[in-house]
């Protein structure tokens, strides 16, 4: 029984993580409908950048993340605005090929400029500290990463339910052609969309980083983000956030219980079995477009 729960409690730890990714997955298929591939390289980025700013420019942590964090929004945006939006692909699916390729440009820029081996990320917390309640123990960065991740999800809650650009982004993802007939500029919306998605999804970078720390340790984390946002559907925050929580106990389970080297197969199975039994996830609604 122990075991059990030392096992749910190192689920909903990584289950934050993922959450982060899947709600950065969310923000930008609520206004575009295409899923970003290039969401954990976006991350990738603005976490080397952090770290530029504290090895060789000696900037405190204090200033260095949230400048991690702006770098991170104006990146979206500057995406959106150069390569997106000037993208001439006919469909979804080569929208969908356009991210994949930004991703790949992205991760080798990184392996590029900072080479391939393993980096330590200074963080004012060690990632070894651990608080231990009775029997049961999780790391401070953890708690962390929890207390960010439900913050996040409140903060983009009011977001989206109270202020005029979280409006026009529920309106664009409606209806946009409405939307531009009712003033909204659905342009710098989706820029404004992506620059949000991205500050969320570095947010998870640098809680990640100093754990692991390499060109290609976003790739692993942002699937099992897409992943839970399949699972509780690509248009809800909320069911995005339940979706990692949800993958991250079950694919602890599996692990503990079943196999340890087919962890990673959870998350995969998850978007099959979802894709063919409950397309639109467990919180929202799925429609058909009549043409």
């Amino acid at each position: 029984m122990l075991d059990f729960l030392q096992m749910l409690i190192n689920g909903i730890a990584a289950g934050s993580t993922y959450a982060l990714f899947g709600m950065a997955m969310v923000i930008i298929y609520k206004t575009s409908e295409v899923p970003n591939f290039a969401q954990g390289e976006m991350a990738l980025i603005a976490t080397y950048v952090a770290y530029l700013m504290l090895e060789q420019y000696g900037l405190p942590a204090w200033i260095a993340y949230p400048l991690a964090l702006v770098f991170a929004a104006l990146l979206g945006a500057v995406l959106e605005f150069a390569v997106l939006r000037r993208a001439k692909a006919p469909s979804v699916l080569g929208m969908i090929i356009v991210t994949i390729g930004m991703e790949m440009i992205l991760m080798g820029l990184v392996s590029w400029k900072f080479g391939a081996e393993q980096k330590a990320m200074p963080f004012p917390i060690s990632p070894y500290d651990s608080l231990v309640i009775g029997d049961f123990f999780i790391s401070t960065l953890e708690v962390i990463t929890l207390a960010v991740a439900l913050t996040v999800m409140g903060v983009l809650f009011a977001f989206f339910r109270f202020t005029r650009l979280g409006l026009a982004m529920k309106a664009t993802q409606q209806n946009p052609i409405a939307a531009r007939i009712m003033g909204i500029r659905t342009r710098r919306v989706h820029m404004a969309t992506w620059g949000l998605s991205a500050l969320v999804g570095a947010s998870a970078g640098l809680l990640m980083a100093p754990v692991l720390m390499q060109p290609y340790m976003m790739w692993d984390p942002m699937l099992k983000g897409f992943a839970a946002a399949v699972l509780g559907g690509m248009t809800s925050l909320p069911g995005a956030v339940f979706g990692a929580y949800l993958l991250g106990i079950i694919e602890n389970l599996f692990g503990g219980y079943v196999s340890i080297e087919f962890k990673s197969v959870v998350a995969f199975a998850v978007i099959v079995l979802m894709l063919c039994f409950k397309p639109s996830g467990l919180f929202a609604r799925h429609y058909v477009r009549k043409v």
